[in-house]
Formats: C-alpha cells, structure tokens, sequence
C-alpha cells in the first residue's frame, strides 16, 4: 500500500477514520439529511434519488434545492408521484446549476411509471446486478429511465458507468439506500441488494484521499477507477466496502487530508 502504511496500519487509519466520521453529527452538514425527514420507504427512496440526482456543488445550495422539491411535492413525494395531476406537475418550477423543472418534471412522470410497473426502484437494481456490481444495474436503471420520449437535456443528469461514468451521485444514492449498520446515518430500507455489492462514490474529494492512501492509481475519476478502487477496498472489507467512504470523505473535506 501507499503512503509508507502497512496493509493492517491503513486499514486501522481508515476504521478509526469510519467510526468518526459515520455519525448522526456530521448529517447536519450533509445532503442525506434531507431524507431523514421521512419515514416511509418510498418517499425515503424518492427523496434520496432526487437528492443525490442535484448532488453536485456547493453542499448547502444542494440541501436547500433538495428540500425545496419536496416542498413542491407537499412534502408527501411518494403520493405527490402517483396522483399529481398533469397540471399539478406542469406548474412545478426548480433549479439547481443545469437541473430545471423540465427535469423534474419528467423526473416525477418516470418515477410513477416506475412504481406503477417495477413496484419500487429497488427492483429494478436488483434486476439487473450482475458479479457482485452495480454497474450493469445503474446502466439498465438509465435505460428504462429514458425508455419513454424524453427530453433530451435530461439524460445528462442521470450517468452510466458503461459510457465510463464514476456515478458518483447514483453510487452515493445506492450507499443511503442499501447500507445498514447502527449508528443511523444510511437508511439501509433495500433489503434485496447487499452492502458488497456497492460502489465507493468517487469525487473529487474522495479521489485525492485514495490517491494519497495508494488505494487508486488511475488520475481520471472514471468508471475504470471506481472499479480499481472497489478491488482496493474490497480488501479491507469485502463485506462492506463503501463504508471506507465515509472516512474517505471526512479526510478529504473535514481534514483536507
């Protein structure tokens, strides 16, 4: 491993790293907070998806943004998704950097296409996983997404791995939604869908610490590096992997490691 760190020495650093940063204290300033605000499974699951599909900037615009769709959806998203009229939808109006209400309000159309056909988001991950990976799954999540006319601004906001995407936002998405431990931060509500399977969200932030620790050795954050830095982390813990993102995250951000 990197950094001079023996194999047992990075894997202490980053449990040690994990245990501090995975915390109810740091949600405050952290975009899953605003799924937090619910207890049912389906508006958890919306709210996170709709989240993490505006994750990108500056962390207090995107908690702002985020709770301001749901405020357009009454606060209620899952019943808001199935019995919104048209015009209900037609009227919404957002915008975070180049997401906007045409978006969104194709967003909302899908989302009830997906619930009324699949059942839930869920079942279509858990569809198509393939090897233990979620690629094969966010690729076919984007496919049906976009299997209605749609326009064609909007595909940018959902990524593939397959056209060599990090998915950092749908991997994050995946982490709320499928990692369950005690400690409260993810919702881990997917029970289909095992926390080994998962991908590590690889930003910019992330990427610099794995860097560093000699965990990923690839300069672009791509998909071939998520993968790399899957193998690498599937050696620390290969039953839960992505766990690493907290402390890969808290380094980068909170100690700019």
């Amino acid at each position: 491993m990197g950094n001079g760190l023996s194999f047992s020495e990075l894997k202490e650093f980053l449990e040690e790293k994990y245990v501090k940063y995975n915390a109810l204290g740091f949600i405050d300033s952290d975009p899953i907070q605003v799924p937090h605000m619910f207890n049912k499974k389906e508006d958890i699951e919306i709210c996170s998806f709709l989240t993490s599909t505006i994750a990108w900037g500056q962390r207090k615009t995107i908690i702002k943004n985020s709770f301001k769709m749901m405020e357009l959806m009454d606060n209620t998203p899952f019943d808001f998704i199935m019995n919104s009229s048209e015009k209900e939808t037609n009227n919404l109006s957002i915008k975070h950097r180049t997401f906007n209400e045409i978006d969104f309000r194709y967003f909302i159309k899908r989302l009830n296409y997906i619930y009324s056909e699949h059942g839930s988001i869920e079942n279509i991950f858990k569809k198509f996983l393939l090897d233990n990976r979620m690629h094969n799954s966010i690729h076919n999540f984007k496919r049906i997404f976009f299997e209605d006319i749609h326009p064609k601004r909007t595909t940018k906001h959902v990524s593939d791995p397959y056209n060599g995407s990090a998915c950092k936002r749908l991997n994050m998405f995946l982490r709320w939604m499928v990692r369950k431990d005690n400690n409260g931060v993810d919702f881990g509500i997917w029970k289909k869908i095992s926390s080994s399977d998962l991908s590590c969200p690889l930003d910019v932030h992330s990427g610099r610490v794995a860097r560093k620790l000699g965990l990923l050795k690839r300069s672009q954050n791509d998909h071939k590096a998520v993968i790399e830095l899957d193998n690498s982390l599937r050696k620390l813990d290969k039953t839960d992997p992505v766990k690493y993102d907290f402390s890969l995250f808290g380094l980068g951000v909170f100690e700019g490691f």
